[in-house]
């Protein structure tokens, strides 16, 4: 793995690139870091592609505005503008998971001549409409749906050790956990979420989760709180792309316990095609939940690497 500190969009983006060829960027959610995506960029630069994994602004070794209003897509999808600039790369396929899938989905929406392909994991792609789903949760009264949580300023503290929330936020929103003790989209804060339990499933890398926690101790979570806070106002600046859709070739894939999954309305082909018009594929992961990347590495590498073939 190379590692590089590189200047973008005003900040210093932490780098690592592994293999030659044609460029694959990806980018991770919340709370990860660039490690996350380990499992992939092995198994695409073994193929002859060139994986790229960066440090989301607010995570490891990249800046970290204080500022929430710094983390709209506006910001990241900048980052990676000014990423692929100082790498001399004309083009990419982006992947992304979680709210890495939200800034890669805008990143094919607003650039799709650098962004030539988007493999969304997770996080559904939905057009801008004439609210924000979390205006319409509050209208609903649901401020018991997890994201209001993360939003206050105490979340910081809520967070803060990082030994314990982040291998636990990364257990109970798998399939590791009993269905029903599992991650739900209400009433998140539960204090069973703020416990870890033993031990963590094989496909948790202890060596991963050990230099994460590293990162996290070092940086708090208040950045990566940060993307939550920002989400109304990125909201509001993308009045411009109301109703466009994705028009690169995209591919979406998610577990099938992941919750998360129920946000966005049906996740058939034909559903998603209305939003994705050149949608390749898109596969449901069985007994998987929010991490597929870790939980089904090998399905989601050969899901992967058959979408970087097709667009080739």
């Amino acid at each position: 793995m190379k590692h590089s500190l590189i200047s973008s969009n005003g900040i210093t983006l932490h780098v690592v690139e592994l293999g030659e060829g044609p460029a694959v960027l990806f980018c991770h959610g919340f709370p990860d870091t660039w490690r996350g995506w380990r499992r992939q960029m092995e198994a695409i630069a073994a193929e002859g592609y060139r994986a790229i994994s960066l440090d989301m602004r607010g995570y490891g070794r990249s800046s970290a505005p204080a500022d929430p209003t710094q983390y709209t897509v506006f910001q990241t999808v900048g980052d990676l503008i000014g990423l692929l600039d100082a790498l001399d790369l004309a083009q990419v396929v982006i992947v992304g998971h979680d709210f890495g899938a939200s800034v890669a989905w805008n990143a094919a929406l607003m650039r799709p001549d650098r962004f030539r392909a988007v493999f969304g994991i997770s996080i559904p792609f939905a057009p801008r409409g004439e609210k924000s789903f979390l205006q319409s949760l509050a209208e609903a009264g649901r401020t018991d749906f997890y994201m209001f949580s993360r939003i206050r300023p105490e979340a910081d503290r809520i967070w803060a050790d990082a030994r314990i929330m982040f291998p636990a936020n990364l257990y109970w929103s798998s399939a590791a956990a009993a269905p029903e003790e599992r991650w739900t989209l209400f009433d998140r804060d539960l204090p069973k979420y703020q416990t870890l339990p033993a031990p963590l499933p094989d496909w948790a890398s202890k060596e991963d989760i050990e230099d994460a926690i590293v990162d996290f101790e070092r940086t708090g979570f208040h950045g990566p709180l940060n993307y939550y806070r920002s989400i109304q106002l990125g909201f509001d600046l993308s009045a411009p792309f109301k109703g466009k859709l994705v028009e690169p070739p995209s591919f979406f894939l998610t577990g099938a316990e992941d919750g998360l999954k129920n946000l966005s309305g049906p996740l058939t082909r034909l559903a998603l095609r209305k939003f994705l018009p050149n949608l390749i594929d898109s596969i449901i992961v069985p007994n998987v939940a929010h991490w597929p990347q870790l939980e089904a590495a090998s399905e989601t590498n050969e899901a992967l690497l058959r979408f970087l073939r097709e667009v080739s």
